[in-house]
């Protein structure tokens, strides 16, 4: 990784570090914990109101996201699902929900404070079939073909390695298995300098791919069935979207040498 790559991700960890203590010390509070400030694009307000009440009120603040990807995953009873940048839990409590006693939720985050808090609002909402793991998202710490679904929110656009991002969820997606995911992603007209000019890395808009970018880096990994639908502008040009892409039921037999 290069240097200006380990700067970027240790800028977005510190960030991120920051969000889950101010989360923490305020649920200590008098008046319980206070939402990290985003703008009306980000956060939990883009969550149903009774999908909200239901949730840790920790869970809920924590919440940095551009949209609800377990709103738009098709999750099923049964199903193993997991969520990349997973922050304070609030995909990972929603979708152990979806998937039922019989499936399970993991969620994997690299910053050690959002971790801590993720396992504090697993434990409130009482959710037993949640396990949190520690990595990055380009190195996922999951054996390969063990996934139904992948999910992500707003996340993929902090990695300074989009294609390892890609590659990763492919391995651990069984053959067939999906993403769902929410991301912002840029107009093709702009430039990666006229992206940066929109918002900074952390802000999820200057590490953004554009439409063809990120269809081609999903095509690239292995994907089929590419589709990227945006839902709302988050600065000009700019725009909150849901990514939907499968595994080829195929990739099961792929470079097998099995004799016919």
């Amino acid at each position: 990784m290069s240097e200006q790559s380990t700067d970027l991700r240790e800028t977005v960890r510190r960030r991120y570090a920051a969000a889950a203590v101010q989360v923490t010390e305020g649920g200590t509070a008098c008046c319980g914990p206070q939402a990290v400030e985003v703008d009306e694009n980000f956060g939990s307000t883009l969550y149903a109101a009774d999908e909200r009440e239901t949730l840790p009120a920790e869970a809920v603040a924590a919440s940095l996201g551009c949209g609800n990807p377990t709103a738009v995953a098709g999750l099923t009873e049964g199903e193993r699902v997991l969520d990349l940048g997973s922050g304070g839990g609030i995909d990972v409590l929603l979708s152990a929900r979806r998937v039922g006693p019989t499936g399970k939720a993991y969620g994997l985050d690299m910053t050690e404070e959002m971790l801590s808090l993720a396992l504090a609002n697993a434990a409130k909402a009482g959710a037993t079939n949640v396990e949190f793991l520690k990595g990055t998202i380009e190195a996922i710490p999951l054996p390969a073909d063990t996934l139904d679904v992948v999910i992500s929110n707003c996340v993929i656009n902090l990695s300074t390695d989009k294609p390892a991002v890609f590659a990763e969820t492919f391995r651990v997606l069984k053959p067939g298995g999906r993403i769902g995911v929410s991301d912002v992603v840029a107009d093709d007209a702009l430039t990666p300098e006229q992206r940066a000019e929109r918002g900074d890395y952390v802000g999820c808009i200057a590490g953004a791919l554009s439409f063809a970018e990120y269809r081609h880096g999903l095509e690239a990994a292995g994907f089929a069935d590419v589709e990227i639908t945006p839902t709302h502008v988050v600065a000009d040009g700019m725009h909150s979207a849901i990514v939907h892409a499968v595994k080829p039921v195929a990739a099961a037999v792929a470079g097998c040498g099995c004799a016919g």
